[in-house]
């Protein structure tokens, strides 16, 4: 994800990095020579001239904005929601280490650690589970080999993980370290994680629907090849630069609803799992007395 300060209106004209300009450029190029070859045989095709004029593709092109303004709402919504469940996240963790240090009524702390680990290899497990990659290496570091045997076997990593935190918690009761209130209040937030995961789990499986994709991808592309035949009449030579203005415009509202559909992914504009991560895995470490580098990085920094 891509975090900027604010920038002077002018600037943000060219902003290349983290627009989606990029990858639409191919598909652009493509729409201008065909542009330009509209303008030079002057909508004639085979000696048939195309009868076609901007009335009836100014009234399609509001029922298609209408349509991409609902397709890119549908994606933000499940961006919000990640990001609400990410945040949720964050302030389960520091309830599950405040109650783990503070809730014992031994002053026996030499078991917390064990914890705290736990939780920060839940958090990134998560991270690796949505976004299907390898979380060995994050893993390894906070985990015995007994424990990261049987969790790299495992499908549902976070959730095998939370049994171990669910074992810890028995273990302290059964040792007389927390009683059964305090035992039912680490359960109250452990639940809470299992309702994150789930919540994220659900984004991840439950994709827009695939027939309105492909309705509207066919759609967009067909009303922006057929543009410079309603307007080469009117605009002559000029058209093929009003035409790439529209079909960006038109083109690059899918394209943005695409890459943020799935917020758990790596490209440019998803959320910011990894610094997310790290600063969970800071916080409950710092809640816990232990010594973090504090980095503050710049508000303009690419965070992934």
């Amino acid at each position: 994800m891509i975090i900027r300060k604010k920038e002077h209106w002018f600037k943000m004209l060219f902003v290349w990095h983290g627009s989606v300009l990029p990858g639409l450029l191919p598909r652009l190029i493509l729409l201008f020579i065909l542009s330009l070859g509209v303008a030079y045989l002057h909508g004639i095709i085979f000696s048939f001239k195309i009868p076609l004029n901007p009335a009836p593709l100014t009234l399609f092109g509001f029922v298609l904005a209408l349509f991409l303004g609902f397709r890119n709402n549908v994606s933000y919504d499940r961006f919000w929601e990640g990001r609400k469940l990410w945040g949720a996240l964050l302030n389960i963790s520091r309830s599950l280490t405040r109650q783990a240090l503070t809730l014992k009524n031994s002053k026996d702390d030499s078991s917390v650690p064990e914890f705290i680990k736990l939780l920060s290899s839940f958090i990134f497990a998560l991270k690796h589970q949505l976004r299907r990659t390898d979380p060995y290496d994050d893993l390894k570091q906070r985990l015995d080999e007994n424990k990261l045997d049987l969790i790299m076997m495992a499908k549902y990593k976070p959730i095998v993980i939370m049994r171990f935190m669910a074992e810890w918690v028995q273990k302290e009761k059964d040792q007389g370290k927390i009683d059964t209130i305090q035992q039912a209040r680490f359960d109250e937030n452990l639940d809470k994680l299992a309702d994150v995961v789930g919540g994220c789990e659900r984004i991840v499986s439950t994709p827009i629907p695939y027939s309105y994709r492909v309705l509207l991808h066919r759609t967009v592309y067909i009303y922006c090849s057929l543009l410079p035949f309603g307007l080469v009449d009117t605009l002559g030579w000029f058209m093929p630069f009003i035409v790439i203005f529209v079909a960006y415009t038109f083109v690059a509202f899918e394209a943005i609803a695409d890459e943020i559909e799935d917020p758990f992914g790596t490209e440019a504009n998803d959320l910011a799992l990894n610094s997310m991560c790290n600063m969970i895995d800071e916080t409950i470490h710092e809640l816990a007395g232990e010594q973090i580098n504090i980095s503050q990085k710049p508000i303009h920094n690419i965070i992934d």
